[in-house]
């Protein structure tokens, strides 16, 4: 049986997670139909698997080689199957490219309650369905106009995302506290290293186990809005940055594990290292593809009940952060550009101190969330587009 066309318009890349969810995505989609791969130019590196690089390029077509409606290279492209695209933040815009097609999909991830009302009337005109990869992604979107819209929820590879049998044999004498994404106020550095620094100056077995890296200096420089913590960040070295940052605040550099970046594929390999994960985020327009693949390792995280994040944790399968303050990130002038949540930070602290004091109810936590996560394949994520692309379609 001859495999149905469809174009795919989403980023590559295994550093970041837009890039992790278009590379499988568009991997499970080409099981089921015959893809042409539409983004930027990839490499081995960025891929970072030489099967799937190899695989990934002979779906790809070059933009320049579309068919467009006119001779300028911004004009429409013009396409004969449906289309799902990556949607460019808040402004709505396709990433890429501007399609007409028999459907065009867009799916979207952003962290803003805001909306201009231009943006909103382009997309509702543009987009046939604007998929949203959270329940309060597509709920900003519905009560800004856009009714259009539906959520897949991202996947987790569990081949390389699962539980380890027995227990951690290395540095089992000490209590190891991950901390992943890349350093910005929205993702809530600053609150794990007020939590942290509170738990470090009360035992004396604790490390802080930090993948951080942000290839993008600007939301690095957030953090300087933090009313938590003093941001003092030195350009050159990224572990001596680190290492200066939380040595600012408190925190003994010496007790601090530092993970440079890494392929995607040996993340699991850090996560098994350590007993619990903090993720007191601000605000999620996915589902946190970083904490997902900590859970689907088996391992407890304790995290904000917010945004994307509602989506997949219960009581069950994690330590819910649910005391939340509204947060508004201003500028110089004292406008408000975002409206997050805050995580109560003596509740992340009492609930840090109750994972160190009950590591046995710590592992029933895990393998709940394990459990869970499981679920969330990349496949069923597939599946779930395909079904929304192909829709009214012949």
């Amino acid at each position: 049986m001859d495999k149905r066309p469809l174009y795919v318009s989403l980023p590559r890349g295994m550093n970041f997670g837009w890039g992790v969810c278009g590379i499988y995505l568009t991997l499970h989609f080409a099981q089921s139909a015959d893809v042409t791969y539409i983004t930027a130019p990839f490499t081995p590196e960025e891929i970072g698997d030489r099967e799937q690089y190899e695989f990934l390029s002979r779906l790809w077509v070059p933009m320049e080689r579309l068919n467009r409606s006119g001779m300028d290279s911004t004009a429409e492209v013009l396409l004969d199957h449906p289309i799902l695209q990556a949607i460019e933040g808040k402004s709505l815009k396709p990433l890429y490219l501007q399609a007409k097609s028999p459907r065009t999909v867009g799916y979207t991830f952003f962290e803003s309650p805001f909306l201009k009302p231009d943006n909103v009337e382009r997309a509702k005109e543009y987009y046939d369905l604007i998929v949203a990869g959270s329940t309060w992604c597509r709920d900003v979107l519905m009560e800004h106009g856009i009714r259009n819209t539906d959520v897949v929820i991202q996947g987790v590879d569990t081949d390389l995302f699962h539980p380890l049998d027995g227990e951690r044999t290395e540095l089992k004498d000490l209590f190891m506290v991950f901390s992943g994404g890349k350093l910005e106020l929205r993702k809530g550095q600053d609150l794990v290293i007020r939590a942290y620094k509170v738990l470090q100056d009360r035992h004396h077995d604790v490390v802080l186990v930090n993948a951080w890296y942000n290839s993008w200096d600007e939301s690095t420089m957030t953090l300087r809005f933090s009313p938590y913590i003093r941001f003092d960040m030195p350009a050159g070295d990224y572990v001596r940055a680190i290492e200066t940052l939380v040595y600012e605040n408190g925190i003994d550099p010496r007790r601090v594990v530092t993970i440079t970046p890494r392929p995607h594929a040996r993340m699991a390999e850090i996560y098994h290292t350590t007993d619990c994960g903090l993720f007191p985020n601000r605000c999620e327009g996915g589902t946190n593809l970083v904490l997902m693949e900590y859970m689907a390792c088996g391992k407890p995280a304790i995290a904000s009940f917010s945004s994307g994040h509602r989506d997949v944790l219960t009581d069950a399968n994690a330590i819910p952060v649910r005391s939340l303050r509204p947060f508004a990130l201003k500028d110089q002038k004292g406008t408000i550009l975002e409206k997050w949540d805050d995580p109560d930070l003596e509740e992340i602290i009492e609930k840090l101190e109750w994972a160190y004091q009950h590591r046995d109810t710590l592992k029933a936590i895990g393998r709940q969330a394990s459990t869970d996560m499981a679920q969330n394949t990349w496949e069923r994520a597939a599946r779930a587009f395909l079904n929304l692309l192909w829709e009214d379609i012949p």
